[in-house]
């Protein structure tokens, strides 16, 4: 925490910061890293857990597996892509959704108290990896000449300025597409953290200073805001599978 004078250690971009937990050959591995990797133990177990093996009457796990499972694919994908379409994706999509899930959620628990997207990275592979699935299927379902027509939007009707329109959708399409992608959840992560862990800070803060009553105020703050983070952690899953599976049916549409 950095100290602005007044004795309040208020938070920033240090706050975001972690020493290496272990170092070797230069590699350094750090809480951010251990808590993507518990995440994908925690999705891969669970999923494990409940379908490994599956029954015709399914138990609580398996239940809370199939209720997760089918609001991705009925609620997301069947949504924007249509059934024939998207269920080979459904898979990915759900992966996708409960990593990133999982990822904001260690921001409101104990001893965790970090969202791993808040960290750029993480969000910037995901968005790749969907990058790099949409782009070659437009070219894939529409060939080297209607995948360009698919991603700029060429049309014909739009008279001279059609070659302006182009211009800006390709830069939209294939530049800021994915660096959007990824920001929206980046920042969104970054935010919240930022704002819990001065909320949190204050509180001490003041229970340790004359101004007792205002660190009760600043505790309720900080319940609201675990209470608020813990709903913008859903949604900003949501937004982002939502965004891939929309990304996706883009190449699959035919041009017109």
């Amino acid at each position: 925490m950095a100290d602005n004078g007044c004795g309040f250690p208020a938070p920033g971009l240090h706050s975001f910061l972690f020493k290496p937990i272990v170092e070797v050959g230069g590699f350094e591995f750090n809480k951010v890293m251990l808590l993507a990797l518990l995440t994908t133990l925690v999705v891969v177990t669970f999923f494990y857990a409940a379908f490994g093996k599956a029954k015709v009457i399914p138990g609580k796990l398996q239940m809370i597996g199939e209720m997760g499972y089918d609001f991705v694919r009925r609620g997301i994908v069947y949504e924007t892509m249509g059934k024939k379409e998207g269920e080979k994706y459904v898979p990915l999509m759900v992966s996708i959704f409960f990593f990133v899930w999982i990822m904001n959620i260690w921001s409101v628990i104990p001893l965790t108290q970090f969202p791993v997207s808040s960290v750029i990275a993480y969000p910037m592979i995901l968005a790749l990896i969907v990058y790099l699935i949409w782009v070659p299927l437009t070219f894939k379902r529409h060939g080297f000449v209607g995948g360009w027509k698919n991603i700029t939007g060429y049309d014909k009707s739009l008279g001279p300025i059609r070659w302006l329109v182009s211009f800006i959708e390709f830069f939209s399409n294939l530049l800021v597409r994915p660096f959007t992608h990824a920001v929206r959840l980046f920042a969104n992560m970054f935010a919240g953290h930022l704002m819990l862990v001065m909320f949190t800070v204050a509180s001490w803060y003041l229970l340790n200073s004359w101004l007792v009553p205002a660190a009760g105020v600043s505790f309720v703050m900080t319940m609201g805001m675990i209470l608020f983070e813990l709903f913008v952690q859903a949604v900003q899953a949501y937004v982002f599978v939502l965004l891939a599976c929309t990304y996706i049916q883009g190449a699959l549409a035919k041009h017109h």
